[in-house]
C-alpha cells in the first residue's frame, strides 16, 4: 500500500508552489552554475563544478521526494470532522498528571508538524495517543521514559 501524506490544502498548495519553482527558476539556476563552472577548466580539481553537481543532486532529491508527496497527499476537510474529539486539524489543551495546563496543540498531518512551535504530527506518539480522544478523556502517551499521562482539557477547530 502507498503511503498517504496527510495536509491541508494550503500546505498541499504551498509544496506545488515549491515544486514548480524548483523545476523553472532553480532548475534553470543550477544549469547556469555548472555551466560557469565548466568554465573554469580542468573539471578534476574544480570545486565550483563539484559544488554545483551536488547541488543539482539536492535539487533532484527535492523535486522527487515533492512529486512522490503530492502524488499521495489526502487533503483533510476540517469542516467534515467531528467537534466533540480530537482529530486532524483540532487544536488540543491537555493537563499534565499534576493538573497543570499545558499550552495548546494542534494536530496536523506530519508534512505540517512542526514540534517547536506546538504543531504536533498525527503519527507522533503523542499525536497517536491523542487522535479519537473526547474532552474529560485521559491518553496515555508511550515516551522512552516510560507512559506519561494526560487529561484532555479542551478542544477546539
Amino acid at each position: 500500500m502507498e503511503r498517504e501524506y496527510k495536509m491541508s490544502a494550503a500546505r498541499a498548495q504551498e509544496l506545488q508552489e515549491e515544486l514548480n519553482y524548483l523545476k523553472t527558476t532553480r532548475s534553470d539556476e543550477v544549469a547556469e552554475q555548472i555551466k560557469v563552472a565548466r568554465g573554469f577548466g580542468d573539471l578534476s580539481e574544480n570545486s565550483e563544478y563539484d559544488e554545483a553537481k551536488n547541488e543539482q543532486g539536492k535539487l533532484y532529491s527535492r523535486i522527487a521526494e515533492l512529486e512522490e508527496i503530492l502524488q499521495h497527499v489526502v487533503i483533510v476537510d476540517e469542516s467534515n470532522t467531528s467537534t466533540n474529539e480530537v482529530t486532524i486539524g483540532c487544536s488540543v489543551t491537555v493537563a499534565d498528571a499534576n493538573g497543570r495546563e499545558l499550552p495548546a496543540y494542534k494536530i496536523v498531518g506530519s508534512q505540517e508538524a512542526d514540534p517547536m512551535h506546538g504543531i504536533i504530527s498525527e503519527e507522533s506518539p503523542f499525536g497517536k495517543a491523542l487522535l479519537g480522544a473526547k474532552e474529560g478523556d485521559t491518553v496515555t502517551v508511550e515516551a522512552p521514559s516510560g507512559p506519561i499521562v494526560y487529561k484532555v482539557q479542551k478542544i477546539e477547530r
